[in-house]
This record gives C-alpha cells, sequence and structure tokens, in this order.
C-alpha cells in the first residue's frame, strides 16, 4: 500500500502534533507524555511504509513529493525525496524518538510541555533536513534543528547548561551562515548559465560542477562554495578541530538530548558531506580529499586518546563519537563502494550504539546523581541486568563480529586499504584504543572491588528502562548478524553518488 505524500505526513507528522500538544495546559504532564509518545510511535509505524514501498534496484529518488511552488519568483519550491541512504538516516530517526520520550519519563520533571514539544519540532526539522530535495527547503529545516536542540540544552540541562546551549547555538550558526552564502550563490550562478532561478538539487547537480570549469581548482569558486558547506558539516560531525562543543552539550543536555544528539543530529554533518560536498562538487572534494583523510585519522586517535582519561562516564562517551565519527568522515574520504556504503551503515550503527550508552549512563545517573567512574565500583552484583545490557551496548561499541559496530569498520577499513593502506592502520589502531577505552570504564564501574556503600541500594533498571533500550538492542544484533538487509536499500543511490 502506498499512502500518497507519505514524505510529507512523516516531515510534518511531528510539528502537527506539537501543535496538538501546545493547546493542552501544562498542567496535563501525564497526558503531554502519553500523547507524544503515541505520536512518535505512530510516526515510527508509518515511517516503516517508506520501507515497504522502496525499490532498492532504483538508484535516484522515490516517493518524490513536489515540487510545490513556494518562491517561486526565485524557482524556490518544497521538494521531498528519499533514495537508500536517506531511507536508512530517516528510519533511524523515527525509532530514536519513541526511545527518547520513554528515556525522559521520569528524568523531564519540569515544563514537561515544553520539552515534547521541543522534541518533536526537532524531529520535524532532522527528517525534513534528510528529505529535502531543495538547497533553500534544505536550510530552513537545517536552521530549523537550531532553537529546539538549544531549548533541550539551556533549559532541562546540567549546571552549566546556558554555556553549553549558547557554545553549541554560536558553533551551528557560525557554519551554518557560511552555507547560506554558498547556497544562494549556487542560485545565483545557476541563474546566470541557465536563465532560470532554481534551488533544486537536481538542477545543481548539472551546474555546481561548472564551477571548477576553465581554471585550476584552487583558483575557482567551487572550492570556496565546497569549503563554505565543509565548514557548516564539520562543526555538525564534529570533525577536529571544530569538536570542542560537542563535549560540553553532550554533558549538560539531559539524557534524551544526548541520545537525539548523537543519534541524529550529528549524522547531518556526515550526511550532507556525502550527499551535498561530494555529489556537487567533485573536483573540489577530489583536491580536499588529503585534507579530509587526515582530520578523518586525528579525529579517530585524538577522541579515543582523550575519551580514555576522562573520569565522567557521559564525557567518555561523547569523545567516542569524535572517534567514531571518524571512520565515517575516512570511508565517505576514501571513496570505494564498500567504504561508502561502511560509512553510511555506521551512520545508523553509532546512532543506535551511542544512544543506548547514553540512554544507559541516564539510568544509573537517575538513582545515584553522579557520572564519575570512581563513585562506582563492583556494581556488577547489585544491578545484573543493567550490567549484562551495558556490556552488550559496549561491544557493540567497540566493533565485537556479530554485532553491528563490526560491519561497519569493517566495510570502511577494507574498502580503504587498496587506496589508502596508511591510513588503514592508524584508523585501526583507534579501535584498538576504543576497546581499551570502554573496557576499562565498564571494569572500573561494574568489576573493581566494591567500594560505595551507597551503591549497596541501588535499583536495577526497570521495565520502562528496558523497553526504552530494547528496540537498539534488536537493531544492533538484527544488523551485526544479517547487514544484507540494510546495506542493500542504499546499494543503487551509494553507486549512483559515487559515479557522478
Amino acid at each position: 500500500m502506498q499512502i500518497p505524500h507519505l514524505l510529507t505526513i512523516v516531515t510534518i507528522g511531528p510539528a502537527v502534533a506539537a501543535g496538538v500538544l501546545g493547546l493542552i495546559p501544562g498542567r496535563y504532564e501525564r497526558l503531554h507524555r502519553w500523547l507524544a509518545l503515541l505520536a512518535s510511535v505512530v510516526l515510527f509505524v508509518v515511517s516503516l511504509f517508506l520501507w515497504t514501498g522502496f525499490n532498492p534496484d532504483v538508484a535516484g529518488f522515490q516517493l518524490v513529493d513536489g515540487p510545490i511552488a513556494w518562491i517561486p519568483q526565485l524557482g524556490i519550491n518544497y521538494t521531498l525525496g528519499m533514495d537508500g541512504i536517506s531511507l536508512l538516516l530517516v528510519l533511524l530517526t523515527t525509532l530514536l524518538i519513541p526511545v527518547v520520550i520513554l528515556a525522559s519519563w521520569t528524568s523531564i520533571s519540569e515544563r514537561v510541555k515544553g520539552f515534547h514539544i521541543s522534541l518533536l519540532l526537532l524531529t520535524t526539522g532532522m527528517i525534513g533536513a534528510f528529505l529535502a530535495l531543495d538547497l533553500f527547503l534544505f536550510y530552513v529545516f537545517w536552521e530549523l534543528m537550531l532553537i529546539p536542540m538549544y531549548f533541550i540544552i539551556g533549559i532541562w540541562g546540567g549546571a552549566r547548561r546556558i554555556y553549553a546551549a549558547v557554545k553549541f547555538f554560536i558553533y551551528t550558526m557560525v557554519g551554518s551562515v557560511f552555507m547560506l552564502v554558498a547556497i544562494l550563490y549556487l542560485g545565483f550562478f545557476h541563474h546566470q548559465l541557465t536563465g532560470v532561478w532554481s534551488f533544486a538539487y537536481a538542477d545543481f547537480l548539472k551546474t555546481a560542477p561548472q564551477l571548477a570549469m576553465g581554471s585550476s581548482i584552487l583558483h575557482s569558486p567551487q572550492l570556496l562554495v565546497f569549503l563554505a558547506f565543509a565548514l557548516a558539516f564539520a562543526i555538525k560531525v564534529p570533525m577536529f578541530p571544530f569538536h570542542t562543543w560537542l563535549p560540553d552539550a553532550h554533558v549538560e543536555a539531559p539524557t534524551g538530548g544526548s541520545i537525539i544528539l548523537a543519534g541524529v543530529l550529528l549524522k547531518l554533518g556526515t550526511y550532507g558531506f556525502l550527499r551535498f560536498n561530494r555529489a556537487l562538487f567533485p573536483a573540489a572534494w577530489e583536491a580536499c580529499v588529503p585534507l579530509i583523510l587526515i582530520l578523518a585519522v586525528i579525529g579517530i586517535l585524538y577522541g579515543a586518546w582523550v575519551a580514555m582519561v576522562q573520569p565522567d562516564m557521559k564525557k567518555l562517551v561523547a569523545y567516542s563519537s569524535v572517534s567514531h565519527l571518524g571512520f565515517v568522515m575516512l570511508g565517505l574520504a576514501a571513496g570505494t563502494i564498500a567504504s561508502t556504503q561502511g560509512a553510511v551503515l555506521q551512520m545508523v550503527n553509532h546512532g543506535l550504539s551511542t544512544g543506548a550508552l547514553f540512554l544507559l549512563v541516564g539510568v544509573i545517573y537517575e538513582r545515584r546523581h553522579t557520572r564519575l567512574i570512581a563513585d562506582y565500583g563492583g556494581i556488577a552484583k547489585v544491578v545484573p541486568i543493567y550490567t549484562g545490557l551495558f556490556l552488550l551496548v559496549t561491544l557493540s561499541s567497540i566493533g565485537l563480529p556479530g554485532l553491528n559496530g563490526f560491519v561497519g569498520e569493517f566495510l570502511i577499513l577494507a574498502g580503504s586499504w587498496e587506496k589508502y593502506p596508511a591510513v588503514v592502520v592508524l584508523g585501526a589502531l583507534g579501535i584498538i584504543f576504543g576497546a581499551v577505552y570502554m573496557l576499562w570504564m565498564v571494569q572500573r564501574v561494574f568489576w573493581s572491588p566494591f567500594a560505595h556503600e551507597e551503591n549497596r541500594d541501588l535499583k536495577d533498571i526497570n521495565l520502562r528502562e528496558v523497553l526504552a533500550v530494547l528496540p537498539l538492542l534488536v537493531f544492533i544484533v538484527w544488523i551485526g548478524v544479517h547487514p544484507t538487509t540494510f546495506l542493500s536499500p542504499m546499494e543503487a543511490a551509494v553507486r549512483l553518488l559515487l559515479a557522478r
């Protein structure tokens, strides 16, 4: 069954649900929680029709909604479309939203209405950015994400939440302004070449590569436009050295904020590099591949080394994101079919594994109100079910064969070996360091000598928290055991994108 305007329903649906919540008085907190959860579950179920209606043999965009004239004087249209790459990322988003709401059920006790409205508006922004086929529309969704996330950190975050929220806002805005200028320049350039105003992605695929014609890439406008886009996406990933906002944002954000930040928001940076930088500016991309590889390797090793010395569990997981997303950028820069598929799959894997880690760290924080590794020790006997779940997610994060992390990292390194063997060797060191800091943390928290009497009365993970993390565990195992389910839909899209 094909639902008309399915992409619009999935994109705008959360904003409509937010509007409904806005009509209900804030004192009905329980009703807000249940309605937000219901809306998120319905959104996930509806998004599954994207999977059933998707043809993996078609490389181009499917289920296209539009174009509908929005600002016709400038050729700006409302157009949504989906290929195998955006399909997986949209489904990851719709999966994580109910997880976030369940994880925040008791930890968000003030301004409950505002939190769920912010989360639903953020969902519309994220899904819209993955599906937009007009670059001006993409920018609108990109900016829409900024405000709700700013409030989620700044209102429901920790002691230094205002500092972290402002830092997140400033970093993101700086990159966004340069990207907006670049988008406008592409529109003007397209008009200059064709006499027609347009900001359509399909039109820019034809005209943007011509920015490099007739001159050296180092002296062409394409390089400047490429760098403007790259700055916005590098900050969002975040790549070294633009990563410094991330640990503060993660540490101060509430548990749900950290899950959605790591699970989806960071992927918009890597998605942007693949969808826009590589496809629209091929000459500039090739010229900048060595720089991207260098920064990717630095991110892999630096993130692992800094994570290794963190006393705070949440900060450790935050720096691990810098390292893991360095692998994604390595795969994209290598540019082979295998490495690119591995990079896209690793975007999903990171969202599942790191989202689950943040959720589980939040579970123990609600009980002890501390995330310091030194405040635990020997709690495996006290909370055995929690310990088992945490260990499974840890093994996923470090790439144990049979779990999701192994598949993505293996494809990235195997696909990159022929072109960049030295880079692969350095990347493999990052995997080793990742196992060291994650397993060392687990050993100190769960199996070191019991040192704090406060931990003796810890309650094990409850049913609601198990239900929150269970969907992530299902996909962690599913991808590890049968990755073809998730690799097949993206293959045709990846091949087409690399061929361009």
